[in-house]
């Protein structure tokens, strides 16, 4: 696909941004939904010329807008000197057809410009192939506007030639063996994932994933938290490839983060499809880390739209912690509304590290079910396994004065066998 970037003279291109008002309603307001799909085309890399809205009972099949409208705004596109049309929803492929023909240029649905952004942000082989394979899904369908220029042509010569393979046929094969090629390289990033995750389950240790709107702040968290260097920007996906990290609770707990793609409303369905891969981090945790921009007037509406993507790859029933983050660019009855709305969630500034007491103690507490509580009694002369203890352990109660030390310990259950000779009962 052809990036909003890609200018032969690196120009950014200029672009229109259209979108719809349907009487049925949204959650969104036209207004705030224009300004994210701006939002994302400057992401792109583009300059906004213009925008147009429509208000409409239906969607129009042939052209999406009603055609009058579609003709009103070509008219201000060439008088803008516009390179590109974006659209607020996603265009079937003849109403992008009928739309070119009106406009006499390029028509970008929302779903092609989310593409754009993630081949421009992609940097790992895995995502880069994820970013392929989801361009190539929504391109094949596409295919017939690029060759409506070219007429078929007769193969061979004479009696013995007949018709011969048109360009479109022979790029939709093209197209479908490529597909072929990367659904085959994802699956071995899957066999590789699940090897791994069999690894860091022998360990036993506990994996919490970070999720939430992109840009609410999920990097700069796990930045924070972990001492990564995750790209950290001001920009929507930043980040698309996974990391994982160990952090250390005060609990002397070792627990597994994970960071991971920011989700968006109306996220393109076959990018959920191509990044399963990627998000079984989150399928596979055992709990989730949901950051929210409290700060953003639309912030409940970005948390039920990850929840719905969450719905939409099964792991909406996690047990999920809901971080406020942002707090130290709210005001202070705002970050109390919220705490009033959501009792059970932490307040924090993943910039200033404000809150992260509480949050590394919650998150203590919604993971101690791993381990076991135990009563331990060791004598003085094993300090080894006394020191062993402090380290990998959450000490309770401790007691010093008797003939052998006395424990009260949360311990993790792969190291049980390691204490088992000293376990005096289980609490």
């Amino acid at each position: 696909m052809k990036a909003l970037i890609a200018d032969p003279n690196h120009r950014a291109q200029r672009v229109f941004l259209v979108g719809v008002e349907l009487k049925a309603g949204s959650p969104w307001s036209t207004a705030d939904a224009m300004a994210e799909l701006a939002e994302l085309a400057r992401t792109a890399g583009s300059t906004i010329v213009g925008e147009g809205t429509q208000k409409l009972e239906s969607i129009h099949p042939a052209t999406f807008i009603g055609t009058g409208k579609a003709q009103e705004f070509a008219a201000t596109c060439r008088e803008l000197k516009v390179d590109t049309i974006i659209f607020d929803d996603e265009l079937s492929p003849a109403q992008t057809r009928n739309l070119e023909k009106i406009f006499e240029g390029t028509v970008l649905d929302r779903t092609g410009l989310i593409l754009d952004i993630f081949a421009q942000r992609a940097r790992t082989r895995e995502g880069k192939v994820q970013v392929e394979l989801a361009q190539l899904q929504y391109l094949l369908p596409r295919l017939t506007r690029y060759w409506t220029h070219l007429s078929r042509q007769r193969g061979g010569m004479g009696a013995i030639g007949g018709e011969g393979e048109s360009q479109l046929e022979a790029d939709r094969r093209k197209i479908s063996e490529r597909i072929e090629k990367l659904d085959e390289e994802l699956d071995l990033v899957r066999r590789q994932r699940a090897t791994q995750r069999a690894g860091r389950q022998r360990n036993q240790w506990p994996l919490a994933s970070i999720v939430g709107y992109t840009n609410a702040g999920k990097s700069t968290l796990f930045n924070q938290l972990t001492g990564a260097a995750v790209l950290a920007e001001d920009k929507l996906f930043a980040t698309l490839d996974p990391t994982t990290r160990r952090l250390r609770l005060p609990t002397n707990q070792n627990v597994l983060l994970s960071d991971t793609v920011g989700f968006i409303r109306k996220l393109p369905h076959r990018l959920v499809e191509a990044f399963k891969a990627t998000l079984e981090e989150v399928v596979e945790a055992d709990l989730l880390l949901h950051v929210v921009d409290c700060t953003h007037p639309q912030a409940e509406d970005h948390i039920r739209a990850v929840n719905d993507v969450l719905e939409e790859i099964h792991a909406g029933e996690k047990p999920t912690l809901l971080v406020l983050n942002k707090i130290d660019h709210a005001e202070p009855d705002l970050v109390a509304r919220w705490l009033m709305t959501h009792p059970r969630a932490v307040a924090v500034s993943a910039r200033t590290g404000q809150g992260f007491e509480a949050l590394m103690s919650e998150l203590g507490t919604a993971l101690r079910p791993v381990r076991q509580f135990v009563e331990l009694s060791i004598p003085h002369a094993d300090a080894a396994v006394m020191a062993k203890l402090h380290e990998v352990a959450q000490i309770v109660e401790r007691d010093y004065s008797g003939d052998t030390a006395r424990f009260k310990a949360r311990i993790p259950p792969h190291l049980h066998a390691e204490f088992a000779e000293f376990v005096v009962k289980e609490l």
